[in-house]
């Protein structure tokens, strides 16, 4: 979330986010009215313990009889007042949270203005295939090779789920391994992380929207929900908690299943794996200094497309736009790969994003760091890229290596965990 101390100082500047976003309904005004509030009572309430303490520490002197009664019966009063003034304080730092969970995060000033179809394409890497045949979309190979079974999925879990079978077993496995192997390499300490997380964890990741849009599957009778993504397991490691500036940064991976509702999602692009109730993701996650989160969102930008560029996949890198950013995101790079089953002669789409979040998440979460020199406590910045996203990545692999025998070549990065050099004829 957005410091609350600071909103009126940078009314302008959020004011300006949330325009540049799209979002309307966002009442600032309330916010900054709560944030006064809250801190007027917190003035009232220090002076009026002072006053408490100040008469407690007279009522150590001997006093005669006449002056003791109406000592007592003012302390008793003073606290009371402070009792009462406590739980108005309580009601409006309530109140605060509530008028400012809704506000996004600041946007960076290089982020495009529009929508969704208004990014900025940054550049483009691999040239789609040519094919001397008619390909196949993913669906066709899947069910060709039976690597994937939608119809049992959807008899015992429902539509959206799924069976992964034969090669395309190994072929997650392997991707996982790769990714792993990769981010290792770049100074990733590997997880494997819960797929639950406390609602309270969720909520500090501004991953929470209830209601029929939500994309958050809930464990009923408990306070646990299924999780969209490891960057809430991983950065949950750190809650309320301060390192020293020297142990920064902080680079984690994580394995996990991820859940998500598909909430409004239909149409061509949301068919067979690309858009799915779960899937395994590798996701890597960062805390910085907050001078060097925009280096480290580089970084991992650069990561993702060392795993593309191995597995031999076209894609292109887009700055995403400010009106499709999440609350989080101060920044958002996507990687889209080429899809040749996609529309007619295939288009990109999406198979990993990372972003910058600055110091929204951090402050609910309460991580800092140690500055060094003043010693004083600072809110790092944390970041989240997806190394790999299993069910996408499948996508993107079946449909670019498919060979006109009706196999699909499996990339030389790949092979050692696959243990082949392709699938298919059998």
């Amino acid at each position: 979330m957005l410091d609350p101390r600071a909103l009126a100082e940078h009314e302008d500047e959020i004011r300006e986010s949330c325009r540049r976003r799209g979002i309307d309904g966002v009442d600032l005004d309330a916010a900054i009215a709560a944030q006064r509030e809250t801190t007027a009572l917190t003035t009232a309430l220090n002076q009026l313990n002072q006053r408490r303490n100040a008469h407690q520490a007279s009522g150590k002197k001997k006093l005669p009889p006449e002056e003791r009664e109406a000592h007592v019966a003012l302390g008793r009063r003073l606290k009371e007042e402070v009792a009462a003034l406590d739980a108005r304080l309580g009601e409006a730092q309530e109140a605060l949270a509530r008028a400012v969970a809704p506000l996004p995060n600041l946007v960076h000033p290089a982020v495009p203005a529009g929508g969704e179809e208004n990014f900025n394409e940054l550049r483009r890497v691999g040239e789609p295939p040519r094919f001397d045949f008619e390909p196949q979309n993913h669906l066709q190979i899947g069910e060709r090779l039976a690597l994937v079974d939608f119809e049992a999925g959807a008899q015992v879990a429902g539509q959206k789920f799924y069976y992964l079978k034969n090669e395309a077993v190994l072929l997650d496995l392997a991707l996982q391994r790769f990714a792993l192997d990769v981010v290792m390499e770049e100074g990733f300490v590997p997880h494997l992380t819960p797929d639950l997380a406390r609602r309270s964890v969720v909520d500090a990741f501004a991953f929470s929207p209830r209601g029929p849009e939500t994309q958050i599957y809930s464990i009923e009778g408990t306070d646990l929900d299924l999780i969209g993504t490891a960057e809430i397991t991983l950065g949950g490691l750190y809650i309320d908690t301060i390192v020293d500036e020297d142990d920064l940064p902080i680079k984690l991976a994580g394995v996990s299943h991820c859940f998500r509702t598909e909430a409004g999602s239909a149409g061509r692009e949301s068919r067979g794996l690309y858009r799915v109730h779960q899937f395994t993701k590798v996701e890597m996650f960062a805390f910085t200094r907050p001078e060097d989160s925009d280096a480290m969102h580089d970084e991992l930008l650069r990561i993702e497309e060392r795993i593309y560029q191995a597995l031999e996949i076209p894609y292109r890198v887009i700055d995403i736009a400010a009106g499709d950013l999440g609350a989080p995101a101060y920044r958002k790079f996507d990687i889209e790969a080429w899809l040749p089953g996609r529309g007619e002669g295939g288009d990109y789409g999406e198979v990993t994003s990372t972003s910058n979040c600055t110091d929204y998440q951090a402050r609910r979460l309460k991580t800092r760091f140690r500055r060094k020199g003043t010693k004083r406590n600072e809110l790092v910045h944390s970041l989240n890229g997806t190394a790999i996203a299993i069910s996408r990545t499948l996508v993107a692999l079946l449909e670019n290596h498919q060979r006109e025998d009706g196999s699909v070549a499996i990339p030389s990065a790949l092979q050692p965990y696959v243990g082949r050099e392709s699938i298919g004829q059998r």
